[in-house]
């Protein structure tokens, strides 16, 4: 795809620091694969939410500026290396690591402010926007390090709700700033290739351990053959549609922190569980699966159909049935999970979701619409544009 006018293509900055994160998420597909329990899965999501908001901060501050200065990119460079650290720290959290956790992750978001802190005056840089939710979050967060047992998931989960509930606070508070929509997109595009890619790394991880018989074999394919689907359901119907809504919209702020900050928060937290769902699928393919097991694969599949028909609806304001039936039959088979090989749970999963792509792609060729594609890519090189409004220079307000 040629770049858009007055566009920014994604830095090779960016995709360097991809790599830390994508460390992280694989350390929460094992903390999951270890504990799937709810209040294993609650503490994952936990843990989960200021990683992800770090990943945001950085993405939302490198689309608003131009990133060519040698500070910047040392600056990013060493953002990378503090989520590889932090990530380091995920498994034991909750236990002896989680001072570790709290310092590496506040210290990104110090440095993170002080970049910001070069285009704005600083007390709006200190009390608008993530650093103003930051001086609320910072003392739960070490007050939670600083305990233990059910007073640091207490602590943390407050943090991470008000994380959460930050974008929305804020949009009623202070004027939200545009992105620019062909970068930001792409962003969170390859944000989704990251957590695809991770399902495969587990899957294969789990398979190089064990035997790899011809059923194994068969199981992993079936595995890859899910992640494919869904990959090809975001990218084929999911992220040019994201891109052209954030072009065209009136209240763009609004729209991107629905479909964008939100949905891919859902997204991610989903693809996740169905990491570790397809992971517990690869040793015994003939087996039933758990009710946790089956809850984290299929009821993962739900949660990233949804949010993909609830992305549908506040783009078009019109109900993607297709994308709620197939979510609807992925609840449906959680139970029924239960009762069947694991291997035929996998591939019900597979059907229902290929009935849904099929059918979406006939309802695009009906109306000829030529504007969507599973191999639509955004320009990777620099641009040598800077942000091209005003209110693109400003630094991120997420």
């Amino acid at each position: 795809m040629s770049k858009l006018p007055g566009s920014k293509g994604v830095t090779w900055e960016e995709l360097f620091f991809d790599l830390a994160f994508v460390f992280a998420l694989t350390q929460f597909s094992t903390q999951l694969h270890e504990d799937h329990s709810w209040s294993g899965i609650g503490r994952a999501l936990i843990l989960f939410v200021p990683v992800y908001w770090a990943w945001g901060g950085v993405t939302l501050y490198t689309n608003q500026r131009d990133i060519t200065s040698p500070l910047d990119r040392l600056g990013i460079i060493t953002l990378g290396l503090g989520s590889l650290l932090m990530a380091l720290t995920i498994p034991r959290a909750y236990e002896d690591q989680g001072l570790q956790f709290v310092v590496i992750y506040l210290a990104g978001r110090v440095m993170l402010a002080g970049l910001a802190l070069r285009h704005l005056p600083v007390w709006r840089s200190l009390f608008v926007g993530p650093y103003g939710v930051f001086l609320f979050t910072a003392p739960l967060l070490l007050a939670g390090a600083l305990m233990h047992g059910t007073a640091r998931v207490v602590l943390w989960g407050a943090a991470a709700t008000i994380d959460v509930l930050s974008p929305w606070v804020a949009s009623r508070l202070v004027a939200q700033r545009h992105v620019q929509p062909a970068h930001y997109a792409h962003r969170y595009g390859l944000l989704i290739i990251l957590m695809f890619g991770e399902s495969v790394i587990q899957v294969g991880a789990v398979a190089a351990k064990e035997g790899l018989t011809l059923v194994q074999l068969v199981a992993v394919g079936a595995a890859y053959i899910l992640v494919s689907v869904l990959w090809y359901a975001y990218f084929g119907y999911g992220l040019s549609d994201f891109r052209q809504a954030l072009e065209r919209a009136r209240d763009q702020p609004d729209l991107r922190r629905t479909i964008l900050v939100y949905g891919h928060l859902f997204y991610s937290f989903g693809i996740i569980t169905i990491a570790v769902g397809l992971a517990d699928i690869v040793p015994e393919p003939f087996h039933a699966l758990p009710t946790r097991e089956a809850m984290l694969l299929a009821g993962g599949c739900a949660l990233f159909l949804i949010t993909f028909a609830c992305a549908h609806w506040r783009i078009h304001h019109t109900i993607a049935w297709r994308r709620l039936g197939a979510g609807a039959a992925c609840l449906i088979l959680v139970p029924l999970a239960t009762l069947m090989p694991a291997l035929a749970a996998v591939a019900s999963l597979i059907v229902v979701i290929a009935v849904m792509v099929a059918a979406e792609e006939a309802t695009v060729r009906r109306r000829g619409d030529a504007s969507h594609g599973a191999n639509e890519v955004m320009p990777r090189e620099q641009s040598d544009q800077g942000p091209t409004t005003e209110a693109d220079a400003a630094p991120p307000s997420t």
